[in-house]
């Protein structure tokens, strides 16, 4: 080891033998490299927990006009439908009391829409994405079909909090009960 001095600072220098220097030089890149290799591994760790919460997120529901009703409408106004019958509704996102579905994450969801009636009144039904009509499915008034049945479904690309409801347009109807008229969704693939 050898000292240099000036006027105002003692200057320090140390001298190492060749291989040595070239270890030191050789252990200080290696640890940036491992720094470096250790915030991707952290990333992707983050990437990886993030993709599994989406790929964990399971909303899928049915659920049929219920309550052994024989037949709803016709009203004078257009009405959301109801279906109180709950089959299943994993992530709770349908709410039986509104009739509402309401998107709890970002993603393509698949829905669908079927009914039964009598040829009396006809029915008309909709699909609805907020306030927006989205699908439709009907049929006509007519005395000479007693029976019809129907149904539609769609695609949707939500974010969380929107709704996703049924109308049955004014002056139609529908079958009730528990198994005829039935509102199913599912999410097909978070984003």
């Amino acid at each position: 080891m050898t000292s240099a001095q000036d006027d105002t600072n003692a200057v320090e220098t140390r001298s190492c033998f060749p291989d040595m220097c070239d270890l030191l030089r050789d252990f200080g890149a290696m640890t940036e490299k491992v720094k470096a290799m250790e915030r991707r591994l952290e990333e992707s760790e983050n990437e990886i927990l993030e993709l599994k919460n989406k790929e964990e997120t399971k909303v899928i529901f049915s659920a049929a006009i219920g309550e052994g009703r024989i037949y709803v409408g016709p009203f004078n106004t257009d009405r959301t439908l109801i279906y109180r019958r709950v089959i299943v509704n994993i992530g709770n996102a349908y709410n039986k009391a509104t009739g509402i579905f309401t998107a709890p994450v970002s993603g393509v969801y698949y829905f669908n829409i079927f009914y039964h009636t009598g040829g009396l009144h006809g029915a008309y039904l909709w699909i609805f994405k907020n306030s927006q009509p989205m699908v439709q499915t009907g049929d006509h008034k007519s005395s000479t079909d007693p029976n019809d049945n129907g149904g539609n479904s769609v695609f949707l690309q939500l974010q969380p909090g929107d709704h996703v409801y049924v109308r049955l347009f004014a002056r139609t109807w529908v079958w009730g009960s528990d198994y005829t008229t039935t509102f199913s969704g599912f999410l097909v693939t978070p984003m």
